[in-house]
């Protein structure tokens, strides 16, 4: 028996504060110009009946991980387990092959060339479930964990 995790975005809820981005940024000490969690906003409609929507751009944790299949060096993989993709960044050659092959653009690079994303928190939670930083920052309940219990 084990549990999948994954993060609702609810877009109705969010009110863009970024409070997910920062709390993101200042737990696993992302560095600038790097997002592994960005709210995003989509124009919709003509000026004067316009509106900004947002959209929350992070790793989906894709069951068949296309960036995993396109690395050439085995540097990502998913952990079927928790459901997570997970990066290993010593074995990373930044060849950005993975950004090349992911559908959502998600793979972000920081000034040592190596690929990032979102990964949940599993490593600084040792693999153990928590709610994430940017689940609870976010004031309005936006993102949702989810437990799903698998077999």
């Amino acid at each position: 028996m084990f549990e999948k995790y994954s993060i609702l975005f609810i877009q109705e809820n969010c009110i863009q504060c970024h409070g997910c981005e920062v709390a993101c940024k200042n737990w696993r000490n992302v560095e600038l110009g790097v997002n592994w969690r960005k709210v995003d906003t989509i124009w919709q409609g003509k000026y004067p009946d316009s509106k900004n929507v947002p959209i929350m751009m992070a790793c989906r944790q894709c069951a068949d991980p296309a960036c995993a299949a396109a690395c050439p060096v085995g540097a990502i993989e998913k952990n079927d387990a928790a459901g997570v993709v997970l990066v290993n960044r010593g074995k990373c050659i930044g060849c950005k092959v993975c950004f090349e092959a992911c559908p959502y653009d998600v793979p972000q690079f920081g000034v040592d060339g190596t690929m990032q994303k979102c990964d949940w928190c599993f490593h600084e939670t040792n693999g153990n479930p928590i709610k994430p930083p940017c689940v609870t920052t976010c004031p309005t309940q936006a993102l949702i964990l989810l437990s799903e219990k698998g077999e």
